[in-house]
C-alpha cells in the first residue's frame, strides 16, 4: 500500500499484549503462570511503535489514547490521499 499510495486506512488497537494466548491457557486450564510465560504474552520492554514502523515504510500515522483524539485522526485519515495508519493504544 505505501508503494503503491493505496488509500487506505489502517487502524491498529495496540493492547501491547498477546491476549489471545492468555484465553487459550485458560482454555487448557492454566490458571498460574510463571514470570517468563507473562513476560513473553506482553508486547513491552521493547513496545511495538506502530507509529514508527509505519512512518519508516513511508506511511503517515499517528498515535491516539482517547475517544477525541481517534475521532479527529479518522476524520483526517479519510479525507488525506495514500495510506494513514492509526495507533490506537488501549
Amino acid at each position: 500500500m505505501a508503494r503503491e499510495g493505496l488509500d487506505v486506512l489502517i487502524v491498529v488497537l495496540s493492547n501491547r499484549g498477546y491476549q489471545i494466548l492468555r484465553g487459550e491457557l485458560a482454555n487448557v486450564g492454566v490458571t498460574d503462570v510463571g514470570r517468563n510465560a507473562v513476560r513473553m504474552f506482553d508486547v513491552v520492554e521493547p513496545s511495538l511503535d506502530w507509529v514508527a514502523l509505519a512512518k519508516g515504510h513511508g506511511v503517515e500515522a499517528v498515535r491516539v489514547t482517547d475517544t477525541d483524539q481517534f475521532n479527529a485522526a479518522f476524520a483526517a485519515g479519510l479525507a488525506r490521499k495514500g495510506p494513514y495508519v492509526i495507533e490506537v493504544i488501549c
